[in-house]
């Protein structure tokens, strides 16, 4: 049995045996939940630690046959493209277990959905069917409106629930359409993701089908990632929403729908997506420069936060729209780098408002002082999130900027000073009001995170982002290959990748132009 069956399947089995545990055992709910999560990030790290780069396939694949007749079945396998992705939902999703202790109510339900929630996602990305893609990224989808409706906070949690549960049924609703008529046709006769490539590239589908199935999948997908102008539901919710839940959603569940153009949309519909990047590019705009205005208005800082992890989407978006080796790969790194960084800051935003009862920047100062521990991983997570190098997401960054500069100059430069002198300000801003000045009185007797126990998780995520931004070339020496052979699909007529692609440093030194083949 492949590790990754194993890695999405603890999760979920231990959901399914905390049905069975009463509920005043609160420690024993809470121990199976960190446990289970906690075998998953190992076999994670060993999943990631034993993948080989550039090597023809998947690896750790496992096919079951099941519906013969539709050509549905179980199909798990890990490339460059989603290995990196599974390794961090699995580090978020043990940290998110970890910072749950804030949960005081109903813990049981709640361990339960966080789970299904966790595995889900982890079964998406390990999943090379498209039925299963979809169907294990609704079955993580669906907790998320329940946790938010009875653990969320503020007045307007109500209203969080209601919006974030139309826009995304909406946009998974389009996704499901563009899913399945590109079953139908394709006349390949399965759901099979490699099986429908390979037929792809032998009998390409028309032009006008492309046409009509890729916008199907770019705003269906748009819209479970945030894109402007359909992003508004994701900053209130995840303001609303419990700190784990927030951790998981924006963290890792949100890159599903990055991961699905990548892996789904360019290679199967080339022409088409040629067709569209422009239109990406320009969009991708309203995330990095109107939502990173709307974040320097905020004063609440999971506002904040939730505005510019929204507005980090962009950065992917362009990436994407770039078509090259360099801007993909670029791509890949920052949902990996995005994906700690939001669970971090969240995850601190839930420690300040659980201690202070309020994460109003005009009501807080001078935390530094007593939050000693807390106050400094979130001044590092703020730098990391301004781009600074060191972390990991400056790497992907730059990466994404010299992929989009020969293809989108003008974007290219906004793209730039958006995230730079923006994201520097309302960063930099939050640390200034949350972080010094003067300690208010009635926070006097704060309590910082002294255990060890409850430093874990931001210790993690913080390492996290240091080892993949001070050594990029572990996970970039994992992307290439596998991104170059999505390059070479969807740029027809483009010679066939080599195994062993150079290392992202030296296609930066070697080739400074990327320019797309046509």
């Amino acid at each position: 049995m492949s590790i990754l069956t194993y890695i999405f399947g603890w999760p979920l089995l231990a959901a399914l045996a905390l049905i069975f545990v009463p509920r005043n055992y609160r420690v024993i709910i809470r121990a199976i939940a960190v446990l289970a999560t906690l075998i998953s990030a190992i076999l994670a790290v060993k999943m990631f630690c034993e993948f080989v780069p550039g090597t023809n396939g998947f690896q750790f694949e496992q096919q079951i046959p099941w519906v013969d007749s539709l050509g549905i079945s179980y199909h798990v396998g890990v490339d460059g493209l989603n290995v990196g992705l599974i390794l961090m939902g699995a580090i978020v999703i043990f940290a998110a277990a970890c910072c749950s202790w804030e949960i005081q109510t109903h813990e049981k339900e709640f361990y339960i959905l966080l789970l299904i929630m966790g595995g889900g996602i982890l079964g998406a990305f390990a999943s090379l069917d498209l039925f299963f893609f979809y169907f294990l990224h609704e079955l993580a989808l669906v907790p998320t409106f329940i946790m938010i409706g009875v653990w969320g906070r503020g007045e307007r949690k109500n209203y969080a629930t209601f919006q974030i549960t139309i826009y995304l049924s909406i946009g998974a609703l389009l996704a499901l359409i563009g899913l399945i008529a590109l079953y139908l046709q394709s006349g390949a006769n399965t759901f099979d993701i490699p099986v429908l490539i390979q037929h792809a590239k032998a009998n390409p589908l028309a032009v006008n089908v492309q046409s009509f199935i890729f916008p199907l999948l770019l705003f269906g997908f748009g819209i479970l990632v945030s894109l402007w102008p359909f992003h508004s539901w994701a900053p209130l919710g995840y303001g609303s929403a419990p700190s784990p839940t927030a951790m998981i959603h924006a963290g890792v569940l949100k890159k599903f729908g990055l991961y699905g153009l990548i892996r789904i949309a360019l290679p199967l519909m080339p022409q088409a997506a040629h067709a569209w990047m422009n239109c990406v590019a320009w969009l991708c705009l309203g995330n990095i420069l109107y939502v990173g205005w709307v974040a320097m208005r905020q004063r609440d800082l999971n506002m904040l936060i939730g505005n510019s992890s929204v507005a980090h989407m962009g950065f992917i978006f362009l990436g994407i729209a770039s078509l090259n080796l360099i801007g993909i790969t670029g791509a890949v790194f920052i949902m990996v780098a995005h994906g700690f960084l939001a669970a971090l800051t969240f995850a601190l935003s839930g420690y300040i408002y659980h201690k202070t009862g309020t994460l109003q920047m005009s009501e807080l100062g001078g935390l530094c002082r007593k939050l000693r521990f807390i106050g400094t991983a979130l001044l590092m997570a703020a730098l990391a999130g301004c781009g600074l190098p060191g972390f990991a997401n400056f790497v992907g960054e730059v990466a994404v900027f010299f992929g989009s500069w020969t293809v989108f100059p003008a974007v290219t430069v906004l793209a730039v000073w958006g995230g730079l002198v923006i994201g520097g300000i309302y960063m930099t801003r939050a640390v200034r009001k949350i972080l010094h000045g003067p300690l208010p009185d009635k926070y006097a007797n704060l309590a910082d995170a002294t255990n060890p126990w409850r430093k874990l998780p931001y210790a993690l995520l913080l390492a996290s982002l240091f080892v993949f931004g001070c050594f990029p070339k572990l996970l970039t020496d994992q992307i290439g290959p596998d991104a170059s052979k999505i390059v070479s699909m969807v740029n027809a007529g483009s010679p066939a990748p080599v195994a062993g692609n150079p290392p992202l440093s030296n296609i930066v030194m070697q080739n400074p132009k990327f320019e797309v083949q046509n």
